[in-house]
């Protein structure tokens, strides 16, 4: 059994317990509707926390959890990472993917020549992300994650075939 990091307590808010989250998912509407449970990260055991309310605050997910009612019993989560199982998982519409599925697939461009492997998907403050390909003896290198260079996502065969223009490698 699997488990998924979706975000880490950052703060609280107010007296009756809402825990600041810095989200690192698409989906918080989901992730923290009320009666759900997630698994906080505390003292190196996943510890499950029953959903009492969720709201956003300036950009930031505030969820209240029934175990932790006031700002004393949630103020020592601080810094805690919050994960869901992985079977818990949202199905992406067809086309869409998961960072984490990506990582460890094979890059080759549209002749068959192998790039590499992808290593991380970086988020960037612009309008795509960049796949991290590391290269066997050479540095690695961002490819933008957008469907100009990106053909073809074969998940049978863990490979990801890509455009290649001057200057990208």
């Amino acid at each position: 059994m699997g488990y998924i990091r979706i975000g880490t307590i950052i703060n609280t808010h107010g007296l009756k317990g809402e825990a600041k989250i810095e989200s690192y998912s698409d989906f918080d509407e989901i992730r923290y509707a009320k009666g759900n449970t997630v698994l906080i990260l505390v003292n190196d055991e996943l510890v499950p926390a029953t959903v009492r309310s969720f709201r956003v605050h300036k950009g930031y997910p505030l969820v209240a959890f029934e175990e932790y009612p006031t700002i004393n019993e949630i103020e020592p989560l601080k810094n805690c990472d919050v994960y869901i199982l992985d079977s818990d998982r949202h199905e992406l519409p067809e086309g869409e993917y998961y960072f984490d599925e990506l990582i460890g697939m094979e890059v080759e461009d549209e002749e068959g020549y192998l790039i590499g492997t992808v290593i991380d998907v970086e988020e960037t403050n612009g309008a795509q992300n960049n796949l991290r390909v590391e290269r066997e003896g050479q540095s690695d290198v961002l490819i933008p994650n957008v469907p100009f260079f990106v053909k073809k996502i074969d998940e049978d065969a863990n490979r990801i075939t890509v455009h290649v223009i001057e200057g990208l490698l």
